[in-house]
């Protein structure tokens, strides 16, 4: 499988904010978003191709409980599924991150799943291809009930405007079987201004409608960075 990076870290976002865990990235994606904050897996594919057994001889040496399996779009290789057993085997805690619109029969014990919003188009500027794959794709109905039904889960949203929030409240009408503790809403921004603009208001409104706001504390600690 092709992999962009490989590091340690500390996790910025979501359930397990703050703890220490490995990153193996994967390069390739299904979808283009329009805010994408890692085109070097999607508009600009990079990376090496590795073996389970090359990516896992790393995994060990970094020596870390946690692992998160992200992107890109992980379960576009099939490579996960032996991976994700082979981090089982060792006691490896596995979080896979994925936009939830193609289904592997993965191993893991977190599912973070970030369904693209009507916000994550991409502009037209870059091709009528492109615009309509990715309004053809990013909603998988059947994929997100399967993945639900078979894994611990939390979901989490990226928005910008209000537009945005209503756009979740007719996704959870449509999915009534997600839990609302599971839902977060993660701010759009890649700069910690931006970020702090959203902090004005989004925080407010996740209370309001007893959903977690989810910071992206990893711009806070490093800055848009690579590696982190």
């Amino acid at each position: 499988m092709r992999i962009a990076e490989l590091y340690k870290s500390i996790q910025g976002e979501g359930r397990h904010t703050g703890v220490e865990s490995i990153f193996v990235r994967t390069s390739g994606c299904n979808l283009r978003c329009g805010f994408c904050d890692t085109p070097y897996t999607s508009w600009q594919p990079e990376g090496d191709d590795r073996s389970v057994d090359e990516i896992m001889q790393q995994v060990v040496e970094l020596q870390c409980t946690h692992v998160v399996l992200t992107g890109g779009e992980p379960m576009l290789h099939a490579e996960l599924v032996p991976l994700t057993q082979r981090l089982r085997a060792i006691g490896s805690y596995i979080t896979i991150e994925t936009a939830g619109t193609l289904f592997l029969p993965v191993e893991c014990d977190l599912l973070s799943i970030s369904p693209k919003l009507a916000n994550s188009r991409p502009p037209l500027a870059v091709g009528a291809r492109w615009q309509q794959r990715h309004e053809r794709d990013r909603h998988a109905p059947d994929v997100i009930r399967a993945l639900i039904s078979a894994h611990d889960y939390q979901f989490k949203f990226v928005v910008d405007s209000l537009n945005d929030c209503a756009e979740v409240e007719d996704y959870l009408r449509e999915f009534n079987e997600i839990k609302c503790e599971n839902v977060l809403l993660m701010p759009q921004g890649i700069d910690p201004e931006t970020l702090a603009r959203h902090e004005t208001w989004l925080p407010q409104y996740c209370q309001q409608h007893d959903l977690t706001y989810c910071p992206r504390k990893q711009i806070e600690w490093f800055g848009y960075t690579r590696g982190t």
